[in-house]
């Protein structure tokens, strides 16, 4: 009889065990029917043009402009080489090395000059009172309510020759003639800085919004300078945030289009230009794909290095 109820009790155990996991499996089942829309979405608006892209890089380039579907490596030769168009001799790109390295060479500028700005923002509007914070996040905010083109313009007029900035320095007497800022690198590094600039102040903000200040309390009063409570306790605690917004501020400034175009006058391209210029005049979309696919790896590994570089950190301070 005892056998019996045991008997009973373990095949009750493994029944009610059998449809714990049955209603789990229907569960996750029915996440992945939820989620199914979501993933047709993204995989159609994100992977699909990227694979178009990968695809496009590998074909023969059209006369007047699209792709023949014969299978090349035109495109991806053009990238780093070319070929003179007399005697066929085969020398570097230099011209799309020298976009390359100003690409890179002003958004990381723009990165280091949009933390020095933003980590005393983001400081200053965490210590402030709950009550006046959103006050100056809805002022941070602002400049992503006007188009991207019009804020450009306002930076043009700014900087440029009889702008706000050189009428500023003539009335005063400080220079004679004014200073050329528009057109030139400074300009497309000043403008990317402006636009992108709350990217890196929302994260920060919201790490030091987060910090313990009993652990800066604590600092002083054991006699540590200000830099050293900076550098020892802040910066390390506010790590994730600083690693979100140079991300935040990269990866678009990289990719610029817009910006470059405007306040560089068409003189100093970045990628972005030089992806559109393919595509356009260029008529050679397989280039225009080989440069839009490079560029895609060239900011995965920036991240990747990135990130490493800030765990590395995280962890030498734990």
């Amino acid at each position: 009889m005892a056998e019996t109820e045991n008997t009973s009790s373990v095949l009750a155990a493994q029944s009610h065990q059998v449809a714990i996991e049955a209603s789990r499996r229907n569960k996750i089942r029915n996440f992945r029917l939820l989620s199914m829309p979501a993933l047709i979405v993204l995989t159609i608006g994100a992977a699909g043009p990227l694979l178009i892209m990968l695809v496009y890089s590998f074909l023969k380039a059209a006369p007047y402009g699209g792709v023949v579907w014969e299978p090349s490596i035109d495109g991806w030769f053009g990238v780093f080489l070319k070929k003179d168009i007399f005697d066929g001799t085969i020398s570097i790109a230099t011209a799309h090395l020298s976009i390359l390295w100003r690409s890179v060479n002003l958004s990381i500028q723009s990165t280091l000059l949009a933390l020095i700005l933003g980590f005393p923002t983001a400081y200053f509007i965490a210590t402030r009172s709950v009550q006046t914070r959103n006050l100056w996040l809805f002022l941070i905010t602002i400049p992503f309510w006007t188009n991207l083109l019009i804020r450009t313009f306002a930076i043009m007029q700014v900087i440029r020759d009889q702008g706000i900035i050189n009428n500023f320095l003539i009335g005063w007497g400080l220079i004679e003639s004014p200073i050329e800022m528009l057109y030139t690198d400074f300009a497309i590094m000043l403008g990317m800085t402006y636009v992108y600039l709350p990217l890196m102040v929302l994260p920060l903000y919201a790490s030091i919004e987060k910090l313990d200040f009993r652990l800066v309390e604590a600092a002083y009063d054991l006699y540590a300078t200000r830099l050293r409570v900076l550098w020892r306790i802040i910066i390390p605690l506010v790590r994730p945030g600083i690693v979100a917004g140079s991300i935040l501020v990269f990866v678009p400034s990289l990719g610029a289009y817009v910006t470059p175009r405007v306040l560089g006058g068409g003189k100093h391209l970045m990628l972005g230009n030089l992806i559109e210029l393919q595509f356009g005049q260029g008529r050679n979309w397989p280039l225009g794909a080989a440069l839009s696919i490079f560029l895609l790896c060239v900011v995965m590994g920036a991240l990747l290095i990135y990130v490493r570089v800030a765990q590395r950190g995280t962890t030498e301070h734990v």
